[in-house]
This record gives structure tokens, sequence and C-alpha cells, in this order.
């Protein structure tokens, strides 16, 4: 009776053994998955960052190219339609479809002026950049905003961004804090109390 009994107990304790072991496998397994969970956020928003970068350059290089010498002071300016919202972020298209890239990208709207086949104005040369260029910035995020706007230092002109002026452009997609990553969100992403946006910003002058 007592050899019995010995390996009744072993058994006993080899059944412990494997449950503690699957135990500790799946601490670890839920661990890899939470990793994995944050790694996707953390790829999402570098991603959104690159690109973001990329399209800021992209915009300091139209406005350059778009420039002209300034009626009043040395320098040079842009067209005013450059710092119309309604012209970023298709404000001024509508689609029933949820991804703008998809709605407004694929081909060009009516609504956009022909800038490629056609001769185009500066105002109508502004607005087909700004589609372009807010094309460029939902490529990869949908939800990338753009804002192009100028601390203008004259006000007296007819300019909206007066020679030598300073003209900031900022690119901003809204991030998710997870308890386990935290983003720094600065007052320029953030003007209004209660966001959350990851942004870049340029300042450049003409």
């Amino acid at each position: 009776m007592r050899p019995f009994a010995q390996r009744r107990h072993q058994r006993g304790v080899g059944l412990i053994e494997i449950l503690i072991t699957l135990f500790i496998l799946a601490v670890g397994l839920l661990g890899v998955a939470s990793l994995q969970f944050v790694g996707s956020f953390a790829n999402k928003d570098a991603i959104s960052r690159t690109q973001s970068e990329l399209v800021a350059k992209q915009i300091a290089e139209r406005l350059r190219s778009a420039s002209r010498p300034a009626q009043v002071g040395d320098g040079l300016v842009v067209d005013n339609a450059y710092f119309t919202p309604a012209h970023y972020n298709f404000a001024n298209l509508s689609c029933a479809e949820s991804d703008p890239y998809a709605c407004y990208c694929l081909s060009r709207p009516a609504a956009i002026p022909d800038c490629e086949s056609g001769q185009c104005n500066e105002s109508q040369m502004a607005q087909y950049d700004g589609w372009a260029l807010s094309c460029a910035a939902v490529q990869t995020n949908p939800a990338t905003e753009i804002s192009v706007n100028c601390t203008d230092s004259n006000g007296a002109d007819g300019d909206d961004c007066s020679a030598g002026s300073r003209i900031h452009i900022l690119l901003r997609w809204p991030v998710s804090t997870q308890p386990n990553q935290k983003y720094t969100l600065t007052e320029r992403c953030n003007p209004v109390a209660g966001n959350a946006f990851a942004c870049i910003f340029k300042d450049i002058v003409l």
C-alpha cells in the first residue's frame, strides 16, 4: 500500500507543476500581446510623424515656388489664398465615404482647378496646392490635419502675410494615450484644453 500511495502523491505534484507552468506561460503571452498592442500605436505615430515631416517640407517648397516680390517692403510674398483654411483638409468638399484619400484624392474633384493641364492664376494655384498637400497628408493617416497661417508684420498693406513675416506650418493628428505609453502634449499642438494631438511644425520666412 505504501508504494501505491507514494506514486499517487508524485502524480499530484506533477499536475501542480503543470498548472504553474501554464499560468506562467499565460502571463508571458499576455505580456507579449500587450507589447504588440502598444507597439502598434507607436508604429502608427512614427508613420504619421514621418509623413507629416515630408508634407511640411513640401508645403514650404510650394510656398517658396509660388512667391513673388512684394509691392510693399523688401522681400517675397505669396497669394492670400494660401492662408485660406477652407483650401486645406478638404473643407470645401463633400463626400459620403469615410476615407478622405479614397474620396478626394484618387481623382481630382470638380471643385478643384485643373492646374496640371490648364492655366491657373495665383489664387487657383493656391487652391490646387491646398488640395494636393491635403491628399499627401492623409495618405498614411486619414486624421492628419494641415494648418498654414502667418504672423503678419504689416497689417496696412494688402497681403495677409507681408514681406518678412513668419509663416507657420503645422500638421497634427490625434493620439491615444495608454497607461504604459505617455505622450507629451504640447500647447502648440493642443491650443484647446482637452485635445490630444501630436504634431510637427515648421516656421519659415520667404
